[in-house]
C-alpha cells in the first residue's frame, strides 16, 4: 500500500464548555479554543501506525475550512503524517460538499485507503464517509474497532449489537473509526518543531467546483436544562414511593 488519505475537520475542543450564540442560530466560537476532531484525531494515528510498520508509504491529510484549520493539519503532520492539504474557504460545508471534496482530493492524490472519523462531534452527522464511499464506488467499512492490512486487502473489526463482526475490503477502500480503534499519541516537541517544514499546500475551494449551497436549515440550538436538585431518601420504601410519584416504575 502506497499512500493513505485521512481528512480531518477542527472542532471545540473538549475542555471547553459550549455557548449558545444569543440569537440561538449555533454555538458560538468567538474566543474557544478549537482542535482536532477527537474521531479524526485516532484516525491520523491508525494511518501513522500502518506507515510504523510498512504497510503504507505516505500518509496525507486533508482539512477544509479557514487557515486556522492549518493548525490541526500541523498537528497530524507532529503525529507522523508526511504532509497536508488545506481546501480554504470560509463556508461550513454539509456532509455532502466535504464527500465530493474530499472524492475531487482522492482523485489527484490517487491512495489505496481513506481513513477518516465515524463522525465529527460538533454535527454528530455520521454520513461524510459513507457518503464517500459511494461516490468512489469504493467498499466501505464504518465504526472500526481494530484493522489489520494483509496486501490488498483490509480486514475491519466493527463493534454491532450482537458482539463482534469482522470485514474483508479489497482495496482501495473507505474506513470510518470508533473510539476503541487506538490512543492517539502526544505529540514531542521534536516532532512538532519538524512538522513545521512539512509541506502543507493551501487550494481555495472554488478550485474544486463543488456547490457549497447549504440545503440544512437549523431551526434553534439551545443550552441544556440545568440538571434539577437531587432529594435525599432514608428507607427504600421511601425511594420506591418516589419512583412511582415519578412515574418511572
Amino acid at each position: 500500500m502506497k499512500k493513505i488519505v485521512v481528512p480531518i475537520k477542527m472542532v471545540l475542543d473538549a475542555n471547553m464548555r459550549p455557548r449558545v450564540k444569543e440569537d440561538g442560530t449555533g454555538v458560538d466560537l468567538s474566543g474557544m479554543k478549537l482542535s482536532i476532531n477527537p474521531f479524526c484525531e485516532i484516525a491520523v494515528e491508525e494511518a501513522v501506525q500502518l506507515k510504523e510498520k510498512g504497510q503504507a508509504e505516505e500518509v496525507v491529510v486533508v482539512s477544509i475550512g479557514t487557515s486556522k484549520v492549518q493548525d490541526i493539519l500541523r498537528q497530524a503532520m507532529a503525529m507522523g503524517a508526511d504532509r497536508a492539504l488545506l481546501i480554504e474557504t470560509d463556508e461550513a460545508p454539509e456532509p455532502l460538499a466535504t464527500a465530493k471534496l474530499i472524492q475531487a482530493i482522492v482523485g489527484e492524490e490517487n491512495p489505496d485507503l481513506v481513513v477518516l472519523g465515524k463522525q465529527a462531534v460538533d454535527d454528530d452527522c455520521n454520513q461524510t464517509g459513507q457518503m464517500l464511499a459511494s461516490l468512489l464506488d469504493w467498499p466501505q467499512a464504518t465504526f472500526a474497532s481494530a484493522m489489520q492490512v494483509d496486501g490488498d486487502t483490509v480486514r475491519v473489526t466493527r463493534e454491532v449489537d450482537g458482539g463482534h463482526q469482522t470485514l474483508a475490503l479489497t482495496l482501495p477502500a473507505v474506513v470510518t473509526t470508533d473510539l476503541r480503534l487506538n490512543e492517539p499519541r502526544h505529540c514531542s516537541l521534536p516532532n512538532i518543531m519538524k512538522a513545521r517544514k512539512k509541506p502543507l499546500a493551501v487550494t481555495p475551494v472554488a478550485a474544486y467546483g463543488v456547490d457549497l449551497t447549504r440545503r440544512l436549515k437549523v431551526l434553534s440550538v439551545t443550552s441544556p436544562k440545568p440538571r434539577a436538585a437531587g432529594r435525599r431518601v432514608t428507607t427504600a420504601q421511601e425511594l420506591v414511593a418516589d419512583l412511582r410519584a415519578a412515574g418511572a416504575i
